[in-house]
């Protein structure tokens, strides 16, 4: 009301429209209307409207708010039940969706983290600093590796939370996860920038440091060694089975390099995304895979249609300079609810 009053003050000044235009900042068109309006009626405060009145009280949509900030999983729907109980008045989910978006409040998923120590953090933070200039050719030399666990039954559960924009790594918008095994076929492969292994799928029992020397150092990543040559290195996690003695001992007799892994860090791994576009693949199917083999098929047929491109930019962006975000204002490596999470283009 404030800035009508000044744009007809400035008018009555004897200002043209196209000068208050520009000094406001505003549209032409809208400071005429407001003078038509002026001139027609006498002032600029809007007539009442015809239309259906707002269901809610302003003080009502406050409740709505203050609800949601203090349990943020709830759904709309119990958000307008808590609000019949509370005052005699029912809403449906679309208005509760419709003030809650007027107060900046959206619904999202909450992101995921793994919990993180100190000590972790700290290690990622260095492993970060010592390979955030490393140049294209470096990183071509290296092979991501990493195994992942596709299940005949994917978990549908979708859980929102209410969030303001920009607040999504907030400690009360993150819900930690942690990893339990499913049925289904656990799949191991390795990218570089110019090439890839095929997949490999562990049949039934534990992957151990002997199975994982005889199924995939023997027959994939010693000879990717020998076609790359020394300056091959060779990116493994900390997983038991990767870490075993005989592991150590092979890469050391094959003369291979293996890159230090932060511990509990898959999001640092470009083939992450690699098993996020066949997870979405194999949950865009019009039916589910009804048994192991059939899901072997439909992961190999995934595998096939991957893009050589697409693999080559993904560990080609890992030489973008690496954006570290510390995303309260109170962050410090040993603030236990500091997750240091490190995006790459």
């Amino acid at each position: 009301m404030f800035a009508k009053g000044r744009i007809v003050g400035m008018l009555e000044s004897g200002r043209s429209q196209t000068e208050v235009s520009r000094i406001l900042n505003a549209n032409q068109s809208v400071i005429s209307r407001l003078w038509q309006r002026f001139q027609r009626m006498g002032d600029v405060t809007r007539r009442p409207v015809s239309g259906r009145p707002r269901v809610t009280t302003p003080r009502q949509d406050r409740y709505l708010v203050i609800s949601e900030r203090r349990q943020r999983g709830s759904t709309a729907r119990a958000l307008g039940s808590a609000l019949t109980v509370a005052t005699g008045i029912r809403i449906s989910r679309q208005t509760v969706y419709r003030r809650l978006n007027h107060a900046s409040l959206y619904a999202r998923k909450p992101a995921v983290c793994i919990p993180l120590t100190s000590a972790q953090k700290r290690a990622r933070l260095n492993w970060s600093l010592k390979h955030q200039h490393w140049s294209v050719g470096e990183w071509a030399n290296v092979m991501f590796s990493d195994e992942s666990r596709f299940s005949l039954s994917t978990d549908s559960r979708r859980v929102t939370i209410w969030r303001e924009r920009g607040t999504r790594f907030e400690p009360r918008n993150i819900s930690e996860r942690h990893h339990f095994p499913l049925r289904g076929v656990m799949v191991w492969t390795g990218i570089m920038m110019d090439g890839r292994t095929d997949l490999h799928f562990f049949d039934t029992g534990s992957v151990t440091g002997q199975r994982y020397t005889d199924e995939v150092l023997e027959p994939y990543v010693r000879l990717f060694r020998g076609a790359v040559g020394p300056d091959f290195i060779f990116m493994g996690d900390n997983a038991p089975c990767h870490r075993a003695v005989l592991v150590d001992d092979f890469l050391e007799t094959e003369n291979i390099q293996r890159m230090s892994w932060p511990a509990n860090s898959p999001d640092l791994n470009p083939i992450e995304h690699v098993w996020d576009m066949l997870g979405r693949q194999i949950a865009a199917l019009s039916h589910p895979r009804s048994s192991v083999t059939e899901l072997k098929r439909t992961l190999q047929e995934a595998w096939n249609r991957l893009s050589p491109q697409l693999i080559h930019h993904l560990i080609a962006s890992m030489c973008e300079p690496l954006l570290f975000s510390a995303f309260f204002q109170t962050a410090t490596l040993d603030n236990k609810n500091i997750h240091i999470i490190i995006n790459y283009a």
